[in-house]
């Protein structure tokens, strides 16, 4: 007899509602960014290194290596060594920044003062207001009280991971490639298998489009 069929089985209350931003979309967000230079380049970041937002954020100049063409430093959440190769327009952004001496300064200095993502993210939902892309929250008062969730919006900075996953597969890429480029854990095994060296990645992330041209 297995004991375990008489442990009830937890239902979703919800499905995800995220999506990926489509590439004409995605063109938009610089453009609502145009007079915030810091959160073009979280934009940037976020899309062509597919990583959290919270992390992304607190990136210091020494997380980059230009000899190397590469950005190195640890996920908050999983704990996990990332490595990964800069692509051109991460370059060109990092490049156009003053120049900063001090290896502990922070990338992206105003959004670092922020200790909670939520903060961030709000933030981030302004801007895509401001492109045209979701609509201005309602704060008005409902007679369900403070216990009634917040409807998840399909779009946040989050999808711009889901997007990178998925430009990168519709490109042909492998979902080895993908994991390992945006660090997701539900391949472990997979991954302790696979060794792909910074160059591998470099070559699969040049089939990212260059949103920033044209």
């Amino acid at each position: 007899m297995n004991p375990a069929v008489r442990v009830k089985i937890m239902k979703s209350t919800s499905e995800s509602k995220r999506r990926p931003f489509t590439l004409a979309e995605i063109k938009r967000i610089p453009k609502a960014c145009k007079h915030d230079v810091e959160w073009r380049g979280l934009v940037l970041f976020g899309l062509y290194l597919g990583q959290r937002l919270g992390d992304l954020a607190r990136l210091t100049w020494r997380a980059v290596n230009f000899e190397a063409g590469e950005i190195a430093f640890t996920a908050h959440k999983t704990g996990r060594r990332i490595v990964l190769p800069l692509v051109q327009p991460l370059v060109d952004y990092l490049t156009a920044l003053p120049a900063n001496d001090n290896p502990n300064a922070y990338i992206f200095p105003n959004s670092a003062k922020h200790k909670r993502t939520a903060s961030l993210s709000n933030r981030f939902r302004e801007l895509l207001v401001d492109a045209g892309l979701v609509e201005p929250r309602d704060y008005k008062t409902t007679k369900k009280g403070r216990s009634r969730a917040r409807e998840a919006s399909e779009i946040s900075f989050h999808s711009l991971p889901h997007s990178t996953v998925t430009t990168l597969k519709a490109s042909g890429l492998s979902d080895v490639f993908a994991r390992e480029i945006v660090g997701h854990e539900s391949a472990a095994v997979s991954r302790h298998y696979t060794h792909l060296s910074t160059e591998d990645l470099r070559n699969a992330m040049q089939r990212l489009p260059d949103v920033t041209n044209g």
